[in-house]
């Protein structure tokens, strides 16, 4: 009788390079699910024939967060955490950028320890206090104040102008943010979001307290507001103080998705750029038409972010970075530094990678060999 031999267990192939990357993640997957069969004994918990996870329910578990609309239109959310003794109370507003006229009340809220701060994005303009738990009426009366009874006396403009046109000169002189002016600027070409937050230099300078006004009455309504809370607060109070507080808001029914379906961000694939020969290395973003933030796919352009990652030469991972692409970069020294962007819009949104790199590099950085195809 012959007797049977064994042969030797081969491992498994890698997929090839041009695999797509949802297929090289399924095929990771099932490589993972494989080693459960034969599970280390390291990750075996209290003789049990099959790895135990820790129980992350308590981490993972988030307040409830409740949503009303009130008759003008106007929402209020909350995210309760009644063992917290600080809060977060702010006004999301469907509108662009607009400048911050309440500098006196700022010393206010800090005079309760607290921290009054606004932002503008393209889409957005926010203001927000972070106030002890006590303090939470006052910091809404502030808010409300703020947005209702906003005096815009000339000297304080003319201030707050000189401020902003400031700001616009360090905004000019960080390459990071002007790429990525431009990256907006080429691939919305003649649409809102083509614009820069800031605004022309020009705007800055001849804006007057008349068009703040118009701005303030057309644009910051009450159905393209939210009123945001979350850490020691208590939903049914928030609303009810909210009700008292904002009274003289616009009820108009526009919403920013109706002016979004006037001025659609359209997207147009094209090319800008700047050579300087005195800077040493060069700075780059590629960018493909994105995913707005309702679209299905908009979770998988997150997850693609978070695979490609992030790497920088300076920092602590160095060459042992989770991200296969980082992992290139850093091991041929492509480039001092890259990151893969997500942003979202309402409409529409921008994926790509941004690098820093010598000019020398960047072929390599580009090849579909080693790089980008990822």
């Amino acid at each position: 009788m012959r007797s049977s031999s064994t042969a030797p267990a081969i491992a498994p192939s890698p997929p090839p390079p041009t695999a797509m990357v949802y297929d090289r993640l399924a095929e990771a997957v099932k490589s993972k699910l494989k080693q459960l069969e034969n599970p280390d004994p390291r990750f075996l918990k209290h003789g049990s024939p099959h790895p135990t996870l820790s129980d992350h329910t308590k981490i993972l578990s988030a307040p409830e967060t409740r949503v009303t609309t009130l008759p003008n239109g106007l929402r209020v959310a909350t995210e309760s955490n009644l063992a917290a003794r600080t809060a977060t109370v702010g006004v999301w507003i469907d509108a662009g950028s607009s400048p911050e006229t309440a500098r006196d009340l700022e010393e206010e809220i800090e005079n309760m320890g607290g921290h009054l701060n606004a932002y503008t994005s393209r889409e957005q303009t926010t203001y927000y206090a972070k106030v002890m738990d006590k303090d939470v009426p006052k910091a809404l009366d502030i808010l409300s104040d703020i947005l209702q009874n906003s005096k815009f006396d000339e000297n304080r403009i003319n201030r707050e102008r000189d401020v902003i046109l400031r700001e616009m000169e360090e905004v000019e002189g960080q390459t990071e943010e002007v790429i990525f002016d431009h990256l907006h600027a080429t691939a919305f070409q003649y649409t809102p979001l083509g614009r820069t937050i800031l605004g022309p230099a020009q705007n800055i300078k001849t804006i007057t307290k008349a068009h703040l006004q118009n701005y303030i009455s057309t644009h910051y309504t009450a159905p393209r507001m939210v009123i945001a809370a979350s850490g020691a607060v208590k939903h049914e109070d928030i609303v009810e103080q909210v009700k008292k507080l904002f009274t003289k808001l616009s009820t108009d029914p526009t919403t920013a998705s109706q002016l979004v379906v006037e001025q659609p961000a359209i997207f147009t694939g094209s090319e800008v750029r700047m050579i300087d020969d005195d800077i040493p290395l060069a700075q780059f973003a590629v960018a493909f038409n994105g995913a707005s933030w309702t679209d299905p796919d908009s979770i998988a352009l997150m997850v693609m972010q978070s695979m490609l990652g992030s790497w920088n030469k300076n920092a602590g991972g160095g060459k042992h970075m989770g991200s296969e692409l980082a992992q290139r970069v850093g091991i041929n020294e492509i480039a001092e530094s890259m990151m893969a962007f997500n942003t979202n819009y309402k409409d529409t949104g921008l994926f790509g990678v941004y690098a820093i790199a010598k000019v020398r590099s960047l072929q390599y950085f580009i090849s579909p060999k080693y790089y980008l195809s990822f």
